[in-house]
């Protein structure tokens, strides 16, 4: 009686750990498909790696809106990020009056030494691998707040764009002055006038340079 008893607990030790064992490599199995097992959570970009995601930099420098209006253009067209050039100092229509020689614009741009401060120096440019630079034409140049903003940054190995409006001159040669001042190796691709921002033209124009 004693060993029919041990050998009826025996078997049913024996079924108790088979069970537990089954269901441990269930779950098992269940946790490695990655039906219920818990998301890996993605792990945080870094603001670097953010900042490089917008891989196109508009900079512009506007004082009528021309300029701010081929620049929303491009960015547009480009999905580009945008970013003004301001002038510690704001330009008053004064100071645009061609006729008068003793304006403040016709006076900084008679002086190739001529550099205004700038509002902020906030531009990443290093974040970039394409700069689209926007300017209008002054007395046949970029006005010299331009300069400044170009002395300002390293631009080596970046791609640069540069477009212009004017009610009449070509871009002529503003970009050969601007690339003689940038600091880096750059990019420069041939730069076009506009005088209109007419999104079509621009963007023929984006596209010609493979942009």
């Amino acid at each position: 009686m004693k060993k029919l008893l041990l050998m009826f607990l025996s078997a049913f030790m024996l079924l108790t750990f088979t069970a537990c064992g089954s269901e441990a490599v269930n779950t098992t199995a269940k946790a490695d498909s990655g039906k219920e097992a818990p998301a890996k959570q993605a792990a945080p970009q870094s603001t670097e790696t953010a900042a490089k995601s917008g891989k196109i930099l508009v900079a512009y420098f506007s004082c009528t809106g021309n300029t701010k209006a081929l620049a929303q253009t491009a960015a547009d067209i480009l999905q580009a990020d945008i970013y003004e050039i301001r002038p510690e100092v704001p330009y008053s229509s004064n100071d645009l009056n061609y006729n008068d020689e003793t304006t403040r614009a016709t006076v900084e741009q008679k002086d190739d030494s001529a550099r205004p401060a700038l509002a902020d120096k906030n531009a990443n440019i290093s974040a970039y691998d394409t700069i689209v630079l926007a300017y209008p034409i002054w007395w046949g140049q970029a006005p010299r707040i331009v300069d400044t903003f170009v002395e300002s940054y390293d631009f080596d190995r970046k791609t640069i764009i540069p477009i212009c409006t004017s009610g009449g001159s070509d871009i002529g040669s503003s970009a050969d002055y601007l690339k003689g001042l940038m600091k880096g190796a750059a990019n420069w691709k041939e730069g076009k006038r506009f005088g209109v921002a007419a999104k079509d033209e621009v963007m023929a124009y984006l596209n010609s340079l493979g942009i």
